[in-house]
C-alpha cells in the first residue's frame, strides 16, 4: 500500500473527523467505556476537527486518494493520531509520526510529548517514548510521554 503523508487542507475535516471516530469506536473501546468513548466523540465531530485545523499543525496519511489517518502537532505536543481501523498495523502511523517528528525537529524542538491512550502507548513505547506520568478524566486513563529528539 502506498501511502502520502500531506498537511491537512481545511476541506479535509469531515474525513478526518470520520477516520478519527472510527478508530475510537472500533480500536479505542476496547480499552475504554461507553461514557469515555462517547465524551472524546463530541470533541472530534467535523466542525471541532476544523477548528483544530486552525489551531494546530495537522497531517493527513492518503492512500489511493482516500484520507486514511491522521496526526497533529501542538507546539511540542502530539495529538490525535488516528488511522482507519482496517489499515492499523500497517504502517500508516509510523509514516503520520515519521512526519511529526520531521517537523519538530525542523522547529528546533528538542522534547516531543504525547498523552497516550492506554490503546496507543505500546505504539508509542516501540517509537522510543518513555511514560512520565499517568493523567486521569474522571475515569479515562491518559499516559504522558515524552522522547528526546536530540
Amino acid at each position: 500500500m502506498s501511502i502520502h503523508i500531506r498537511p491537512a487542507r481545511p476541506d479535509d475535516a469531515e474525513a478526518i473527523s470520520a477516520v478519527i471516530l472510527a478508530a475510537l469506536r472500533e480500536t479505542n473501546a476496547r480499552d475504554y467505556s461507553r461514557d469515555v468513548i462517547e465524551r472524546v466523540e463530541r470533541s472530534f465531530g467535523p466542525a471541532a476537527v476544523a477548528e483544530l485545523l486552525a489551531r494546530r499543525t495537522v497531517f493527513v496519511a492518503m492512500a489511493a486518494g482516500e484520507l486514511v489517518g491522521t496526526a497533529s502537532l501542538d507546539g511540542r505536543v502530539v495529538r490525535s493520531v488516528f488511522v482507519r481501523p482496517d489499515l492499523q498495523g500497517q504502517g500508516v502511523s509510523k509514516r503520520l509520526m515519521a512526519q511529526i517528528e520531521q517537523t519538530t525537529r525542523d522547529r528546533g524542538v528538542a522534547v516531543l510529548a504525547v498523552p497516550s491512550s492506554v490503546t496507543a502507548e505500546p505504539f508509542y513505547a516501540r517509537l522510543g517514548f518513555t511514560a512520565v506520568r499517568d493523567s486521569y478524566h474522571g475515569e479515562e486513563r491518559t499516559i504522558v510521554m515524552e522522547r528526546s529528539l536530540g
